[in-house]
């Protein structure tokens, strides 16, 4: 009440001194009778509240130490992230400069055999046809046989063209690993579970793609059992990151069933269906592959007894000739390549049946996959609308083994 009072007098003085004095008098006014009222007005109240305040922080400072601790852990996730998709990139580039160079390698020793093999096969020729001395000819027809027949089982035994599509595959999935990670960081909240299964993935890459010749480490590219390429970690489910999500997280018995017949098709069809076009491939490539340095070794022995009549020169130069054709075959038309195509895209099917098997048989629905999610990204891998992959799966339930459609339009 004393300050409300003196608040008004206040008010009142300056108010008889503004009709007075005019605009000089109500800045008079301000500079000297008001400051010396203000400053005797007090807030006793006002020490009295900071225990409340005290209190207040202490309730408030260990959520607040939580926070900085979950954006500390989250920082560190991203950054752990960032420093994954830098070794990815770099996985990337490797990858595409030894395809390249290992393409190269394909088509300079292929051209570089040919020339050998021809150019001895027409000295075998012109030694057999000749009347004078042929000693040098020979000699160089059998040298030129025997290091064609040297060249030929390095090269066979690597196959350069195989060596490429391994390489181009690597580049293609490391790109979409990169990818990936770009995908979790720019949607937000990344997880260690993300972390761990990136670099399984990484790793799981790394052991599929080998890019040393030596020491054991290399494909086998002739294998004894055809099996499709797999390049992922064989652990999809443990990893398997909670959803937040509540309920059915997008998934039905309908579309559970539907998941089912799309794995059966894929199983029955496709990836059968490559697998043994991978091992008619398979066959075809070793044929070759042996043919042509025994062609070519026959052909050196037959240029070394050009002496004993016209069957060693006729085998001499008709060995030649059918191993440059067996040759050119096999690298020209890169049946290795074939090989490890047909095997990747068996493998590409397997991979897609494991990832909605995995789901399926996880009966947390949150840690499943989105339905809706997984049943469009099923329907895009395999060229498909949602409507068309409704219906294959309609058909497969319906015709089982007898269905005559392959689940991809792709490939």
């Amino acid at each position: 009440m004393a300050a409300m009072k003196s608040s008004s007098i206040i008010l009142q003085s300056s108010s008889i001194k503004m009709s007075s004095h005019g605009r000089g008098g109500i800045t008079k006014a301000a500079m000297i009778n008001l400051p010396k009222r203000v400053t005797k007005i007090s807030l006793p109240q006002l020490r009295g509240n900071t225990t409340s305040f005290e209190q207040l922080e202490k309730q408030l400072s260990p959520n607040v130490e939580a926070l900085i601790e979950k954006d500390d852990g989250d920082a560190l996730v991203v950054a752990k992230l960032h420093a994954i998709m830098e070794a990815v990139a770099d996985r990337v580039e490797m990858h595409k400069n030894i395809g390249d160079q290992r393409k190269e390698w394909n088509s300079l020793l292929l051209s570089s055999i040919n020339a050998l093999t021809l150019a001895a096969a027409t000295m075998a020729g012109i030694a057999s046809t000749s009347h004078g001395d042929a000693t040098a000819m020979t000699i160089s027809s059998t040298a030129m046989y025997v290091a064609a027949t040297g060249m030929l089982s390095i090269v066979n035994k690597i196959q350069p063209s195989q060596l490429a599509e391994e390489q181009r595959n690597a580049t293609r999935l490391f790109k979409q690993l990169h990818t990936q990670i770009q995908t979790i960081l720019s949607i937000g909240n990344p997880t260690p579970i993300h972390v761990n299964q990136i670099i399984d993935k990484v790793l799981a890459l790394d052991k599929a793609f080998p890019l040393p010749l030596l020491g054991g480490s290399m494909l086998d590219k002739f294998p004894a059992t055809l099996e499709p390429a797999v390049w992922w970690p064989q652990n999809i489910r443990k990893h398997h990151p909670k959803t937040t999500n509540q309920g059915y997280n997008g998934w039905n018995g309908k579309l559970e069933e539907e998941m089912r017949e799309i794995v059966k098709v894929m199983k029955l069809k496709d990836e059968e269906d490559y697998l043994r076009l991978a091992g008619k491939a398979l066959n075809l490539n070793k044929l070759l592959a042996k043919s042509a340095p025994l062609l070519t070794a026959m052909a050196a022995v037959a240029s070394s007894l050009h002496s004993h009549g016209g069957w060693a020169a006729a085998l001499a130069v008709g060995g030649g000739a059918l191993a440059t054709v067996a040759n050119s075959f096999e690298h020209g038309g890169q049946v290795g390549m074939v090989f490890e195509m047909y095997r990747s895209n068996a493998g590409f099917f397997k991979l897609m049946q494991e990832s909605i098997q995995s789901n399926l048989d996880e009966d947390d629905f949150e840690r499943r996959e989105n339905g809706e999610m997984l049943e469009m990204k099923v329907a895009l891998q395999l060229g498909r609308s949602l409507s068309d992959l409704r219906n294959l799966a309609k058909d497969s339930s319906l015709k089982g083994e007898a269905i005559n459609e392959f689940a991809s339009k792709l490939f």
